[in-house]
């Protein structure tokens, strides 16, 4: 395969992660890679494919899917991912309310441990001081003009 053919079809890929995720995760860079260097692109398209036809195509459609996705993956206590699908959801139309509601859930399913990272997640996204939230690419590091350090929680309420 030609250097333009790869860098044609590896750039539709990406553009699929765009379209259901907002940004194109350090995974899938690291798998465009390997791809490249061994000749392995088909495989990723196909897997790419199938990604694309039950998230983006689903029943459930972008937003519920990318949340059952947070869930899932919060159940399972894989952070990156689960940060991955939470910003994915922002990005389908989700809000904050909605993830905590996804990590309330998995306190019953799956306990603690998985409500914690729910929320350690959630906090990540809250809007900070300035009024801008962390939504970081995919797991890269914030937006430029983001802050990363800590905020405080608004009160608690009674």
């Amino acid at each position: 395969m030609t250097e333009h053919a790869f860098a044609e079809r590896s750039e539709a890929l990406r553009d699929r992660y765009r379209t259901t995720l907002g940004a194109v995760p350090r995974a899938v860079e690291d798998r465009l890679r390997v791809a490249r260097a061994f000749g392995r692109l088909p495989t990723e398209e196909a897997f790419t494919a199938l990604r694309h036809i039950v998230l983006a195509d689903s029943p459930l459609g972008g937003r519920v899917q990318q949340l059952v996705h947070f869930g899932q993956l919060l159940a399972l206590g894989r952070a990156e991912p689960a940060r991955i699908h939470a910003r994915g959801a922002l990005h389908a139309g989700a809000g904050i309310a909605d993830l905590i509601g996804v990590a309330e859930t998995a306190l019953i399913t799956s306990g603690t441990p998985a409500y914690a990272l729910g929320i350690e997640i959630v906090v990540e996204l809250l809007p900070d001081e300035g009024g801008t939230a962390e939504h970081g690419q995919c797991g890269d590091a914030p937006s430029p003009g983001v802050s990363t350090r800590p905020r405080s929680l608004p009160p608690s309420r009674p």
